[in-house]
């Protein structure tokens, strides 16, 4: 690396007053850069800088800038001490200014900058100026920049306060300001004239602070000197100490004054200083050496980036720093000592070393720490470029791998940041494998308290560098029981035992465990041996760990030592961590253990007992011992340190007994003691070498070993068909060829219980059943292993056993187990590590949570692909989640045909007909199709061959169906289809990968009604009930999709919700046709109405009325309660009943569903500690196919993750709400949220409360903000209460809107739509517009009182008007040019002379020949230009009124020939009828019109009622001709009428007059007398439907029909 910087000496300087000058004397150390000796270090500055700067840079003018924060505790000493220097001057009269700024980052900015720039321009500040930084790094980095900048160019001083800004930003000359796209973009080189480090102005600095600079000290020494760091590695303490204890009468101002704690600080610094200046020196400009200093900025930036100002710039880069080591271990190139020490040191200044560090992974915004977003920031970064990125490689602890930054791909780096793993099945490439496994954990683990309870010092060697041994050495250091440096490189550790001498953690220290299990148990008792003293702050040790550790029982050894006189006291649960532990020693004496849950118990009081008061006899009791391997493992250590444990043994039979006595003692340290390999460690590579069919040898390990797990490759290895070799110190294994595995009946693995995870493993592929027993222990280790074992293998097909002590596999061929399947690993490093063997030879396993590995084998994954020789990728799971997020994803293709499962009864043949003619499928029952191949009946089958046999040949068929119908039908299945599990699993993976498999429910009581009347179908032989509630599960589990069929036979009004409910769900969930809302787009405004009924129902009389203007409803699940739950304000709503409750609202309106959840904490209902209910709840949203689903965005993210990947048609509604009223829109919480929720939402939604109006204008500049960047989705955006009423109106996307007749609001302040529409007019934001009638004579028209009635309802500021002329002519050119013109309907005489009008014409309006209604389309995004659309809404008025009643249309009969008639064509080709008769006086103009429409299978007839022979009358007819024209009277245009038109009796049957009066015409008349099945439509209904559909297009909003319709007819009758 060149010359050592810190070999160098840096200049002492110590001053003296100089004449006529009161300041006293200073001692400082100087430090050159760029050739000038310009670094200059001590403490208590402040009166040697005011004299250097005035004597030594000349100015008219010295301007100190600072911040807030840092002039409480300074700028008043600085007035002064400058003040009076300049006093000393003779003749010139220079000024001293001082500007102070807001502290943190966002004065870092171009406003930032331009404010100090004013202020030196308002001050009349000139070139000679000299400004001086006096802060932290964003004052630095700001200051010098304005420096660099004004004048071009002024001379500047900087004067670090922090201790990050002293030893990085400070030095070097960078300068920059933020942007919003980015930190330090925008910035310069300029250098400082001084750079003062005053080591004082640490002891102000918050002890986070503090830490947060150790970070840039520890990267220092990391990269340059190893010296320096292994200082840093076991100073740790003494440092923290400097800045903690105040310098008095400004102690150590001078080197006589200065303190052991004060000297080791500034060497620190200066340390530090000397190697950035030294680089600085050589790379001004940052080409190649300077670069060096960024270790573990390139991903601590992009970290930063996303957690700022949250987490400090120095904590991002410990984390960056970890991460760069691991890529470089990754590579090769840096060992696991490195990284171990690296993290080991970090981890001792309190800094962060890993994204799950709690103080991380409790951010919200830790969820956007996504591989594809660090990347992309990373991406930004000045430093990188294209598909690689500069990141300083370590090669060892001082060293770096270049002398400048390596270029690395990003698949490399994303492989280290993704939290899980993928393993490429293939053969180790480096077949035959040799190698070593790192030390042992248990071993390790023992070496270290015996060691540090030992006396003299002690080499360790080959110590396993994992967390659980950073857990444990942490720890003894808390408890000041030895000290600990590093040689060779970190190689060995060199530990200085404490003798016993232990004592308690100062005040506020907890000693935190993580979940390290066997940490956790050893110092339970090491504790016991902690002797009180006067000194102490606080009266018991603390030992504690994380959710899963406070879980893992400790129990029987806190009982054993509390009867020994021990005082501890369980703080949380009994039996668990934290404990609380007195300072009272261990008495000793006889003891007795329950020693049948855990070895560790036992070995946690062996270690210990020399040091007891008494010498011990430790008595096992309560059953059989557990892992006595363990414990011999534990005496002979102990043995080796000096201690002999004798194990007693029954005199008479020669029985080794449970009774152990332990002599008083010290442990005496060996000068070396080398740590065997990890023995359950070398389980997994041995076993890669048996599944893969090759040879691996482990070094380390051997028949001599002290580990039971040795015995892993002879007792199970060997047992299952490989060839074991082993010696006393190594062992070979060659297994079998891949496939030929063999089961092990039965083994007993009690002496090596880590171990059966691998056996299972391997057990899964093995040929026949394994059986191993002896490790119940396992149930209460990271997890519970053994079921997590089942659980796991069971997404593989694997079948497994639970046994009291064990479990049994059923192993299958490999190729016969599941691919794609992702493996949640518990956080256990032995799930992890077992999954991973398997992972050799089965594709595409995900293997979650990669990094529990680093419990025990931290670079287990970089071993496996460097060692071993097969290849690892990295999983992005959040990535994964990402991309399913995007709006309108479909997990299968829209023609994928849709299977129905369900209980007899469910209503499958009727559901399935429904659907599958709206989704212009073919039906297919697969019973009928059973019968029609097999020539038989089912129940006559069943009868005949059994109940065996039919489900073996129905799963036979239901692979053919599968195979040769999986597109474009809709196939009915048995109910009992799922009773078979070969069918169940061909089902489950057709709605996985093909298509969607749909569940019809329905009530037990409803369906037992229907069997009880059924007899096509054999008899279940038990109870229908008993059936039921064993194929329930069966259903769920099978099915992606529920519908929840309560239709009964009703109306034929009924009939026709059903149907179109039914085609609603069936076109969503295909994504045929999304039910989305589509005013939810850019430009538009979208509402929807939130029901605050506890039960739906409640609402349906007035449905129509409450949801006037509404675009959707919001289902507020908290809201709901059932009968029996209706006074529970903490109740949870059921499945069933919510599910209930969709299904009864898709009955009365088609509008989508918003499915909210929402807490108390967020203003709902629902518990807030509910997660779990909640998700289950959402899950069931998409199971119904709901079309939206509000997702908060703090549900845990393995929540949020399992949704994003099911979403399929629906959209998510990401949301945020902060009730607290502190949520401020200008604020990084905002930010934060935004981003998370816009990672996986479709829609974003942030809601805040208002406490001013103000509020409302800063959410507005949000908003605006955040919708002008490219891609950007939908937001709903507001601020709650009266104050935040404003945020509603201007609210575009889903305005949460409420209405008189609701029992209550959902929230403070929520409007009406009507209120809001009202609003926009006032504003400004909804214009006034003119809508017209064109056309003669349309004096009587019922269009003004039908859009009227709606404008006024709705709160709309239209009007419509009647335009009445003779022609096309100017006056209607001027209507439609206006710019207020909103849209017309035309009628006769002008639907064909205004087309020349128009600028496009809609399909059905170029069918037709004629348009009857105009409407502007704006082509500009503020709406100030436009195209005026030409359509014909009057066949949507015949369609809806023929398809309200009647469903398939064989034959139906148009009478008239004119241009009403075809609109009454287009509108029955689109209903899809088979035949249409059409009719008129004059044959041939019947013929023309036919022949304008050549696919609509027109028939003309000569006669009226002459259809031809054994064709069906028609059952629909409508009539295009005036009333007059259908009296039965001679004349030549006369249509004669008669009841055989009416002769159509097999279903329901409609007429429609299009004559608009009188509302009777005798068409009309006579179909009322026709029967029952005719029912009959005036053509004021046409008219009112048509209108509907008009006011629709032209204002975006539903018609409030109900109130509008009473109102034209009102109208009409007068």
């Amino acid at each position: 690396m060149g010359t050592n910087p810190l070999d160098r000496k840096n200049t002492f300087c110590p001053i003296s007053p100089t004449s006529g000058s009161q300041m006293t004397a200073t001692d400082v150390l100087k430090v050159s850069i760029l050739g000038k000796e310009s670094i200059h270090c001590g403490f208590h500055l402040i009166p040697y800088i005011a004299q250097t700067v005035i004597t030594t840079l000349a100015s008219s003018t010295y301007v100190l800038i600072t911040d807030t924060n840092v002039a409480n505790f300074h700028l008043k000493s600085f007035e002064q001490e400058f003040e009076a220097a300049l006093e000393q001057l003779s003749g010139a009269n220079p000024r001293f200014l001082s500007y102070v700024i807001p502290p943190g980052e966002t004065s870092k900015s171009r406003q930032g900058k331009a404010d100090v720039e004013d202020f030196l321009l308002l001050n009349r500040c000139t070139r000679d100026t000299v400004i001086l930084a006096l802060g932290g790094g964003v004052i630095g980095d700001l200051i010098g920049f304005v420096a660099a900048t004004f004048m071009r160019g002024v001379r500047f001083v900087q004067i670090p306060t922090t201790l990050l800004a002293m030893v990085d930003s400070s030095v070097g000359g960078k300068t920059a300001i933020d942007t919003p796209l980015g930190k330090n973009l925008i910035g310069a080189f300029w250098q400082p004239e001084y750079i003062f480090i005053d080591a004082a102005f640490l002891e102000t600095l918050p002890s986070r602070e503090f830490s947060n600079g150790m970070a840039e000290v520890v990267k220092t020494a990391a990269i340059w000197n190893e010296i320096e760091f292994g200082s840093l590695e076991s100073s740790s303490a003494e440092i923290f100490a400097a800045i903690q204890t105040p310098s008095a009468n400004f102690a150590g101002r001078t080197k006589a004054t200065r303190s052991t704690a004060q000297q080791l600080l500034l060497s620190v610094i200066v340390g530090s200083i000397s190697v950035k200046a030294h680089i600085v020196t050589i790379d001004e400009r940052e080409t190649g050496l300077r670069n060096l200093v960024n270790f573990g900025h390139t991903i601590g930036h992009a970290i930063e980036a996303v957690l700022t100002p949250t987490m400090l710039h120095g904590e991002c880069v410990s984390v960056g720093m970890i991460l760069e080591a691991e890529i470089s271990r990754q590579m090769g190139i840096l060992g696991q000592v490195g990284v171990g020490r690296l993290a080991r040191c970090l981890k001792s200044y309190n800094l962060p070393i890993s994204l799950s560090d709690p103080r991380i992974a409790g951010l919200p915004a830790a969820k956007l720490l996504t591989v594809d977003r660090l990347l992309d920031i990373m991406r930004v970064d000045k430093k990188n470029s294209g598909p690689s990125k500069k990141v300083v490689i370590l090669s060892r602890v001082g060293a770096t791998y270049e002398q400048k930054a390596t270029i690395i791909p990003d698949s490399v780096i994303a492989k280290t940041l993704s939290e899980a793993a993928k393993v490429i099945p293939s053969v180790p490439k480096n077949d035959p494998v040799t190698m070593a496994t790192p030390g042992s954990k248990s071993i390790s683990n023992r070496a270290l308290v015996l060691a540090a309870l030992g006396d003299g010092t002690c080499r360790l060697k080959n110590l396993l560098h994992s967390d659980d041994t950073q857990v444990m050495m942490a720890a003894l250091l808390e408890l000041k029981g030895a000290s600990f440096t590093w040689e060779d490189e970190g190689e060995t550790l060199v530990v200085r035992g404490g003798k016993g001498s232990l004592s308690v953690p100062s005040k506020g220290k907890e000693i935190y465990l993580g979940n390290a299990g066997t940490a956790a148990r050893f110092l339970t008792t090491v504790c016991t041996l902690v002797q009180s003293s006067p000194n102490d702050d606080v009266s018991t040790t603390i030992i504690t760990g994380n959710a899963r550790m406070k879980q893992r029982p400790i129990g029987p050894l806190v009982t054993a030592l509390k009867a020994n006189g021990s005082s501890i006291d369980f703080v949380e649960s009994e039996g668990c961590l934290p404990l609380s532990i007195a300072p009272n020693g261990l008495r000793g004496g006889h003891i007795q253990l329950a020693a049948s849950v855990s070895s560790q118990y036992v070995s946690s009081i062996l270690l210990c007992a020399p040091y007891a008061t008494e010498p011990v006899t430790l008595e096992l009791i309560g059953g059989q011992v557990i892992s006595q391997p363990y414990i011999d493992m534990t005496i002979a250590m102990m043995l080796e340190f000096g201690i002999t444990v004798t194990r007693r043994v029954d005199p008479n039979t020669g029985t080794k007994l449970d009774i152990y006595d332990i002599p008083k003692g010290t442990y005496v340290n060996p000068e070396v003691y080398s740590i065997e390999s990890d023995a359950s460690s070398a389980t997994y590579p041995l076993a890669i070498a048996a599944i893969t069919g090759t040879t691996c040898t482990i070094n380390n390990i051997g028949s001599a070993s002290l580990q039971g797990d040795a015995r892993f490759a002879i007792e199970v290895l060997q047992r299952m068909g490989c060839s074991v070799t082993q010696t006393p110190s190594s062992t070979t294994v060659r297994g079998p060829p891949m496939g030929q595995l063999k089961a092990i009946e039965e083994v007993d693995m009690e002496v090596m219980t880590d171990a059966f995870l691998t056996a299972t493993a391997l057990a899964a592929v093995a040929n026949g059943k394994t059986r191993i027993l002896g490790i119940a222990n396992q149930r209460v280790k990271e997890c519970n292993r053994i079921k997590a074992m089942m659980d796991q293998l069971a997404k593989f097909g694997v079948e497994t056993i639970e046994l009291d002590d064990g479990l049994e596999i059923i192993g299958k061929p490999c190729q016969e187990l599941k691919r794609g399947v992702s493996v949640h690993c518990y956080d256990d490093h032995r799930v992890a590590m077992a999954f991973s063997v398997l992972s050799t030879v089965v594709e595409e396993m995900i293997i979650e949570e990669k990094r529990c590995v680093e419990k025990t084998w931290p670079n287990w994954w970089d071993d496996l692909e460097n060692k071993i020789g097969i290849k690892v990728e990295g999983v992005d799971l959040a990535s994964i989640a990402q991309k399913a997020s995007a709006s309108g994803t479909h997990a299968h293709n829209s023609s994928a045909s849709v299977i129905l499962i369900g209980m007899r009864g469910s209503g499958k043949t009727y559901v399935g007909g429904v659907a599958a003619a709206a989704l212009s499928f073919t039906w297919v029952d697969a019973d009928v199709y059973f019968e029609e191949k097999l020539k038989v009946g089912v129940r006559e089958y069943v009868h005949e061959k059994g109940w065996p046999t039919f489900r073996a040949t129905e799963t036979e068929i239901l692979k053919e169906l599968l195979k040769e119908k999986a597109t474009n039908h809709v196939i009915s299945l048995g109910g009992g289809i799922v009773e078979t599990p070969e069918a169940r699993d061909l089902i489950k993976e057709y709605a996985t990968k093909v298509g969607p498999v749909v569940h019809l429910s329905r009530s037990l009581d409803e369906v037992i009604k229907y069997l009880l009347e059924e007899t096509a179908r054999p008899a279940y032989g038990e109870t229908i009930e008993d059936v039921f509630r064993r194929r329930e599960p069966w259903f769920a589990e099978c099915s992606s999709y529920d519908f929840v069929n309560h239709f009964g036979q009703g109306t034929y009004a009924n009939e026709k919700g059903t149907r179109e409910e039914i085609a609603r769900f069936f076109k969503h969930i295909t994504g045929q046709r999304l039910n989305l809302a589509p005013n939810v787009a850019s430009g538009l405004r979208s509402y929807f109405l939130s029901l605050t009924y506890p039960d739906v129902t409640q609402a349906f009389s007035v449905i129509d009325e409450i949801s006037e203007g509404a675009d959707a409803l919001e289902l507020r699940v908290d809201l709901l309660r059932s009968a029996e739950d209706y006074d529970k304000p903490d109740a949870i709503p059921s499945n069933t009943f919510v599910a209930d409750q969709v299904a009864a609202l898709r009955r009365v309106s088609s509008l989508p569903i918003v499915f909210t959840v929402r807490s108390v904490s967020q203003g709902g209902a629902f518990p807030d500690r509910a997660s779990e209910a909640a998700f289950e709840l959402l899950k069931l949203a998409l199971r119904l196919g709901v079309e939206y689903v509000d997702v908060e965005v703090t549900l845990p993210e393995k929540y949020i993750q399992e949704l994003v990947s099911h979403k399929s048609s629906s959209n998510i509604i990401a949301s945020f709400h902060d009730w607290s009223g502190k949520l401020k829109w200008n604020g990084p919480t905002v930010k934060e949220q935004y981003e998370l929720a816009n990672r996986f939402g479709d829609i974003i939604k942030i809601v805040g409360k208002a406490n001013s109006v103000q509020d409302n204008f800063q959410l507005y500049d949000f908003v605006a903000k955040v919708t002008s960047l490219p891609l950007s989705k939908p937001i709903i955006a507001l601020n709650m209460g009266v104050e935040g009423q404003m945020s509603r109106i201007l609210n575009s996307t889903f305005s949460p809107i409420t209405h008189p007749l609701l029992p209550i609001k959902a929230a403070p302040g929520q409007l009406s739509f009507k209120q809001i529409q009202e609003a926009l007019h006032l504003l400004g934001l909804l214009p006034a517009r003119r809508f017209y009638l064109f056309g003669t004579p349309i004096t009587h028209s019922m269009s003004p009182t039908l859009h009227n009635t709606g404008f006024e309802i709705l709160g709309l500021p239209y009007k419509y008007e009647l335009l009445e002329t003779a022609d096309v002519g100017e006056e209607i050119k001027a209507a439609i040019a206006s710019p207020d013109f909103g849209g017309a309907s035309v009628t006769i005489p002008h639907k064909l002379d205004v087309i020349p009008l128009l600028d496009e014409l809609s399909p059905a309006a170029e069918a037709i020949g004629a348009v009857n209604t105009i409407i502007p389309r704006a082509t500009s995004a503020g709406g100030n230009t436009w195209k005026l659309l030409g359509d014909n809404t009057d066949w949507l008025g015949i369609s809806d009124s023929i398809s309200e009643y009647v469903a398939n249309i064989d034959t139906a009969l148009v009478i008239g020939a004119g241009g009403t008639s075809r609109a009454a064509i287009y509108a029955l080709q689109s209903l899809n009828a088979k035949i249409i008769y059409l009719y008129n006086r004059t044959t041939t103009k019947a013929r023309e019109l036919a022949g304008a429409f050549p696919d609509a299978r027109i028939k003309v007839l000569a006669a009226i009622e002459q259809w031809p022979a054994g064709v069906a009358p028609p059952s629909v007819i409508v009539s295009t001709v005036p009333a007059t024209a259908q009296i039965p009277a001679a004349g030549d245009n006369i249509f004669p009428l008669s009841r055989k038109l009416f002769e159509y009796r097999n279903g329901p049957a409609v007429v429609v007059d299009m004559a608009y009066k009188p509302r009777e015409t005798p068409l009309l008349e006579l179909a009322s007398e026709a029967g029952e099945n005719w029912k009959t439509v005036p053509g004021l209904e046409v008219l009112l439907k048509q209108g509907y559909v008009q006011f629709e297009k032209w204002t975006g909003r539903q018609c409030p029909s109900n109130k509008v319709a009473t109102r034209v007819r009102s109208k009409y009758g007068e």
